[in-house]
């Protein structure tokens, strides 16, 4: 029975499940709810992983500010189905702020990151990234400054989990910054990117394996081929619903990589791809600051990149709504005659 306190989505998830399961509440079994966030790239592919990850035969429509789904998997037979809350950021950069909208203070201890970066665009490559990363974690970090103050206990547990994919006997375990959410990091479009030179091949991928298990990320390259599909697959049901993540890892530069976190370390990936001589001219404070300047010194970063999104949503043919539109339509008339007379 929904309260008062229930939102759409809560009333929403109880309709479906009962629905689905009208013989039994499932009092007494503890119903699983994960929340994930798709960031990256405009047009990168995020919708076409998500329907792949819900086996949904749907053809993608571009995103537009925020959308939301949401997925369910059973566990064993007669139980409830856990459930993972879907978000899709659009607009690539430009719409950054509005991940406050999902990521609360009541959802971050079961709240996770895919980032998805189009490999064919290597030059918005580390921008994208960067400006992402950035502010989700200047925003999970305000949360957790405030639940330490509320609730320590839950701050203290999550802070802790930044470390689970690191064992205390790594060897890199003083030497990385872990993101305060589990993150994925997805290079798509694998099959345009695999056309590449393979020095720029490398590059990227080094890159990427760095700052993936520098902030203690899973990495997997994939493309709309349906072997690659299920790679990705794999880590987002680890993530949406516990599910073992695969242990098998893959480092070669000239196959797609997939490299669960935790399972790759500094002695393996080596140096920044640059001469020492260069090396010793770029100065850097950080390693990871390092990285970016040689990376972006092979791939100087594209202007703006694709933090203007212009589109304007109410112009949207997939958002039509005629008794809508007709008021909009008659208020901007009212507002553009009010103005002619000012």
């Amino acid at each position: 029975m929904p309260t008062g306190s229930d939102t759409l989505w809560d009333i929403a998830i109880a309709e479906v499940e009962k629905r689905e399961n009208p013989e039994g509440d499932g009092k007494g079994v503890e119903i699983s709810e994960k929340s994930i966030l798709f960031m990256g790239n405009k047009n990168g592919g995020k919708t076409t992983i998500i329907l792949r990850c819900l086996d949904r035969e749907e053809i993608p429509k571009p995103t537009l500010a925020l959308e939301y789904t949401f997925g369910r998997r059973v566990r064993r037979h007669n139980t409830p189905k856990d459930v993972a809350h879907f978000w899709e950021l659009g607009g690539g950069t430009s719409l950054v702020e509005l991940i406050r909208i999902p990521i609360t203070s009541s959802n971050i201890r079961a709240f996770a990151i895919v980032l998805v970066l189009d490999l064919s665009k290597p030059n918005e490559l580390w921008t994208t990234m960067e400006s992402l990363l950035q502010v989700t974690r200047n925003h999970v970090n305000k949360i957790l400054t405030k639940l330490g103050k509320t609730n320590p206990e839950v701050a203290t547990e999550i802070k802790q989990r930044m470390w689970n994919n690191l064992q205390k006997d790594h060897p890199d375990y003083e030497l990385v910054d872990p993101f305060p959410l589990p993150l994925v990091i997805i290079g798509s479009k694998y099959d345009i990117f695999h056309e590449f030179d393979s020095e720029m091949r490398k590059i990227i991928s080094k890159t990427l394996r760095f700052v993936s298990h520098y902030y203690g990320a899973s990495l997997v390259f994939t493309s709309k081929s349906e072997a690659l599909l299920q790679k990705a697959r794999v880590l987002i049901n680890n993530l949406a619903f516990g599910f073992d993540k695969s242990k098998s890892v893959s480092v070669d530069h000239s196959r797609p990589l997939f490299i669960p976190a935790g399972l790759d370390s500094l002695n393996q990936i080596g140096p920044p791809p640059a001469s020492d001589s260069d090396i010793g001219k770029l100065r850097a404070n950080t390693p990871l600051e390092l990285w970016k300047k040689v990376f972006e010194k092979t791939f100087p970063p594209t202007s703006s990149c694709d933090l203007q999104y212009t589109k304007d949503p109410a112009q949207d043919l997939q958002y039509a709504e005629y008794e809508v539109d007709v008021m909009r339509a008659q208020k901007k008339q009212l507002v553009e005659r009010r103005h002619c007379l000012m």
